[in-house]
């Protein structure tokens, strides 16, 4: 299989990398991923008991917390907004085949 790949304006190829994981014991809820994403792919959701027995010890005592989450990853078109914006480092990225 190939890699999926575009071209830049200016002729040039590009390889897009697609969302594939988002950190929610790093994610502080900021939002500004969701704000600059230009398909919907994130949501805000409440942190879970699950993400909270994994979280470190000094996360654990904010149990209400709100977290972004992948919501719609298929419509992910591989900009990198969110990442370039996230204050705390928290997604993974891969390219896709064709």
């Amino acid at each position: 299989m190939t890699t999926i790949t575009g071209r830049t304006r200016g002729g040039d190829e590009w390889i897009p990398q697609f969302v594939s994981f988002l950190d929610p014991r790093k994610c502080i809820g900021c939002g500004r991923c969701y704000k600059v994403c230009p398909r919907n792919v994130l949501d805000l959701v409440e942190r879970s008991e699950q993400l909270l027995a994994d979280a470190d010890d000094d996360d654990a005592d904010d149990d209400e917390m709100m977290v972004m989450t992948i919501a719609n990853g298929a419509d992910c078109i591989g900009c990198g907004a969110c990442g370039r914006v996230c204050p705390k480092d928290c997604y993974t990225y891969a390219s896709a085949e064709a």
